[in-house]
Parts: C-alpha cells; sequence; structure tokens
C-alpha cells in the first residue's frame, strides 16, 4: 500500500480536497487498497474552506507529510502566506524522496516553499500570470493539464486534478486499474498531460456536428492505417475543416489524437498480455517494435519492455 498526504492550506476548496481521496481511496490491488490517504494540516481541528459557506474539520497534522510516498497541496487561497511548518514539511517530503503534487492554485504553496525554482509548473490558466508575477523564478505553462517535472507534478484546474489522480495512478498501478477507476468516477480515462487547458468549443456544437462519432470510428480501426483524408471521409468534411474542428473539440491536431490512442493502447496490451512487441505494435496501429519503442519512450518516458516489466498484471493471451 502506498501512502498519500493531502495537506489543506486554509483557505481551501472543498472539491480539490477530497479529491485525492476520492480516486485514490477507490484504488484496489488483488483485493487490498492500493493508498493509504490521510488529510492533514498545519493546526488539526476546524479549517476555512473559504468559499461555500462551511468549513471542514481535519483531524491529522503534518506528521503524516513525513511518512508519506505521494503528498499533494489542493486548491487554496493562500499566495505567499502558507504557515510555515507547511513549507518546512513540503521541503522534508521533497527531499527525502517524495513526490510531490499540487492542484490548482496549491502551485502558489509549491513555490512559496521553493519546489519550483527551475522548473516548469502549472495553474489554472486565470492564475497564470500572478503564479508568474509572485514567483519568477519557475517557468509557468498554460498549455498543460498537467506537468511532471521529476518528483514534482502540477495539475491546472479542478477537472485537471481528476487527470491528475488518474495519471498517478497509472504510474503507480498501471493503465488497467486507472481505467477502472476512472469508470468508478465516470471521467474520461485519458487526457494527456500535455492537452490545452481549454478548448475552443468546450460544449458539443449546437448544430450536432461533433466529431465524436468520428474518434469513435476510429477507436476501433487504431490497427489499420488512418489517413486524414479517411477521417475527413467519415466525419463527411474536407481535411481542413477536419483538422480545425479536431482540435477545437480534443485541444489536439488529428495525428496527435490518433498516436496517443495508439500508445494508450500499446499500454493496455503490455500489461494484460505476453503478446511479442512487433504483435502489440501491430494490432494497436504503429507499425514495427521500434517505432513502439520510440513513442513508448517519447510518451511516457519507458520502453515497451521496461513498461511491462513494472505494470504486467495477470498476463494473457488473448487480445
Amino acid at each position: 500500500m502506498k501512502s498519500v498526504a493531502v495537506v489543506a492550506v486554509p483557505p481551501v476548496k472543498t472539491f480539490d480536497l477530497s479529491m485525492p481521496h476520492t480516486l485514490l481511496g477507490s484504488v484496489t490491488v488483488d483485493g487490498e487498497p492500493g493508498y493509504s490517504v490521510t488529510v492533514c494540516t498545519a493546526e488539526p481541528g476546524v479549517v476555512s474552506a473559504g468559499i461555500g459557506g462551511f468549513d471542514v474539520v481535519v483531524p491529522h497534522g503534518l506528521e503524516a507529510v513525513d511518512a508519506a510516498d505521494t503528498v499533494i497541496v489542493p486548491s487554496t487561497g493562500a499566495r505567499d502566506t502558507a504557515d510555515p511548518a507547511t513549507v518546512a514539511a513540503l521541503r522534508r517530503a521533497l527531499e527525502r524522496g517524495a513526490r510531490v503534487t499540487s492542484i490548482c492554485s496549491g502551485a502558489f504553496v509549491l513555490a512559496q516553499a521553493g519546489l519550483l525554482d527551475g522548473r516548469a509548473a502549472t495553474t489554472h490558466w486565470g492564475l497564470a500570470d500572478e503564479l508568474s508575477a509572485l514567483y519568477p523564478e519557475l517557468t509557468v505553462r498554460t498549455d498543460a493539464l498537467f506537468i511532471e517535472d521529476g518528483p514534482v507534478t502540477t495539475a491546472a484546474g479542478a477537472a485537471a486534478g481528476i487527470d491528475l489522480c488518474l495519471h498517478l495512478i497509472r504510474t503507480d498501478y498501471g493503465s488497467s486499474i486507472a481505467n477502472a477507476v476512472a469508470r468508478l468516477a465516470v471521467v474520461t480515462p485519458v487526457r494527456p498531460g500535455g492537452q490545452a487547458q481549454f478548448v475552443d468549443t468546450a460544449l458539443p456544437p449546437e448544430n450536432g456536428l461533433s466529431l465524436a462519432s468520428t474518434r469513435e470510428w476510429a477507436m476501433g480501426r487504431l490497427d489499420t492505417p488512418l489517413s486524414l483524408d479517411e477521417l475527413a471521409r467519415h466525419a463527411r468534411t474536407s481535411v481542413r475543416t477536419l483538422t480545425r474542428r479536431f482540435h477545437e473539440e480534443t485541444g489536439m491536431s488529428p495525428q496527435k489524437w490518433l498516436t496517443h490512442q495508439r500508445v494508450h493502447r500499446a499500454r493496455e496490451l503490455l500489461e494484460s498480455t505476453t503478446l511479442p512487441m512487433d504483435q502489440v505494435a501491430r494490432h494497436c496501429g504503429l507499425g514495427s517494435a521500434e517505432s513502439l519503442r520510440q513513442h513508448m519512450i517519447r510518451q511516457v518516458g519507458l520502453s515497451p519492455s521496461a513498461y511491462r516489466t513494472s505494470f504486467t498484471r495477470s498476463p494473457r493471451h488473448a487480445v
């Protein structure tokens, strides 16, 4: 079991504060809990929620941080005013090798502790300028849902915190378990960290011309070559319009989206089958074992064989 400390820095945002326990706390591995999640704060007791008209009670102190494998700082109204004990605990956590993360404005607390100095980080796009002005030592990016820079990971707004939690689960236990948690939470299993924080068309077009059916059609054909022309024909539109609308709806080009889905399919096959690498590559449309290797290293940071060794769960041969 991996231990997680969620640090409440007042005033807290209750939705983000509860998110890690909701998602990480639902992980089971071989019938046992995958995580022990403890919410803690510098001064245990009643903690101001700032908004919503109610406060929360946090019974645990910062000793939970000193014992945690992963430390998460959710959204807070604090900017450079976090409790010195909290700042010191976060520094100790990073120094001893813990994974330290933040959701939305929690990045301000990590920055106050100096944990983001010289690193790339993100927060909600509406707070990016404020974070940059207050902490010029870090590089703030708004073109990502979450950014992993060494042992420190920062996520954008509230929904991106869900993506971050699923990323942590996927890193620790693999895609199959992360997908199971996503299904329980009724959320999208995979939104890549490099996806834009917001897209031009956040809701389905009122004219009903969403490309969702074309994406679903493509997902069923990842093992075959799919050109822009073929995608456009299915969507009954021009390649130019397809590309524009694809980016509006997903924040990615059709080619980038396809590659990401193929790598995700490869990860599932590596986890759940003993297929040779060339067959894995063929089943997910990446062509060859060498192409699979290049894409896996680029997107995941591990070779296919290293990924399989780390994340195999009860392998089977069937696809």
